[in-house]
């Protein structure tokens, strides 16, 4: 077996409890809930052998059976995704060249984000997981510094070195850019995507170690890596003219359902 997707999915949300179940309406009208919109992205990316979502709640693992997912139950005292998706892994004793961790709030991810982020991991040999960036546009950037003065985490944003490997993460708009982006333009801040690349050493060895400071102050898991001092591959995927955003907050459901009309999707 070679590439698996993991799509971790659990009920207890901080932020949005519930929201796998959450229903977003399609271009047409036609209403899928969040988790089998994750579910039809990460069977839409090529070269993957298997997809499984991997839940602690009943409810979404009856849910994701009658679409007819593949479901791994998971503990409950999992601290992140990716702490789910080793322990998903590990239980249905997997060995993958590749595990993808296609978070269950990013259904706008398209199939080549995927499909570059394993071919750039493949290319590094010494990296042992690397996540997708994305060039945001001034009007991008705009949106995001827009839900931080809300008080809204609307993203995280990515810095890194000319070798690609990441500097840091943040729920801030990093870099401090002064002045303003043109809407259309290219500005010098990545949006970071909700999607990771493991090796399998490096994932089973990620839940042995303590929550890091940084991790918990910013409620993000790829700085356990970075505290770790272990080097997380950054790999920048282009838009294509795909729009892209996840599913953070309860506001962001009319945002995610307006996308979805503009591109067409159903």
């Amino acid at each position: 077996m070679s590439v698996v997707i993991v799509i971790p999915a659990r009920f207890a949300s901080t932020r949005y409890p519930g929201k796998p179940l959450v229903e977003l309406r399609g271009a047409g009208g036609q209403a899928r809930s969040l988790i089998r919109r994750s579910w039809d992205a990460a069977m839409a990316v090529g070269g993957i052998d298997r997809v499984i979502v991997a839940t602690d709640d009943d409810r979404i693992r009856d849910h994701a059976l009658a679409f007819g997912g593949d479901v791994a139950m998971t503990s409950p005292d999992c601290r992140n995704g990716t702490e789910r998706c080793a322990e998903a892994v590990a239980t249905l004793g997997l060995t993958p060249e590749i595990v993808v961790n296609l978070q269950g709030d990013a259904p706008l991810t398209p199939a080549w984000f995927v499909e570059d982020l394993v071919a750039g991991l493949r290319r590094d040999a010494q990296a042992g997981v690397a996540t997708p960036v994305l060039r945001c546009t001034g009007a991008m950037r705009a949106d995001l510094i827009a839900d931080r003065h809300a008080g809204r985490v609307g993203g995280t944003t990515a810095v890194f070195g000319h070798d690609g490997r990441a500097l840091y993460f943040s729920k801030e708009v990093v870099p401090f850019v002064p002045g303003d982006v043109a809407p259309d333009g290219p500005s010098p801040v990545f949006h970071h995507v909700g999607v990771y690349a493991y090796r399998p050493d490096a994932l089973a060895e990620y839940p042995t170690w303590p929550e890091g400071t940084l991790e918990r102050l910013e409620g993000l898991e790829q700085l356990r890596f970075l505290e770790r001092g272990r080097p997380v591959l950054c790999v920048e995927v282009e838009a294509r003219g795909r729009q892209f955003w996840e599913l953070n907050n309860p506001e962001d459901v009319t945002r995610l359902e307006q996308m979805m009309q503009d591109m067409g999707i159903a």
